[in-house]
């Protein structure tokens, strides 16, 4: 998977900024969602913890692309 990401010319620094993109969109969705809906704090910490669970996922895809860049 990681060989096919470098061919299609995605670079690790793309998959760290998404990394960080996914932290302050997790946020974002939390803060919205609690300040929006009348589901209570309980649906808002779930969609923060939702979108929160994409940011190690990019890491680990950018330190792989890192280390096949190499």
């Amino acid at each position: 998977m990681i060989k096919a990401l470098h061919e299609a010319g995605v670079k690790s620094e793309w998959a760290y900024t998404a990394g960080f993109a996914s932290i302050g969109l997790s946020f974002l969705a939390w803060t919205i969602s609690r300040q929006t809906e009348d589901a209570g704090i309980d649906r808002a910490d779930r969609w923060g913890i939702f979108v929160g669970h994409w940011a190690p996922t990019f890491f680990g895809v950018g330190l792989a692309l890192s280390t096949y860049e190499k």
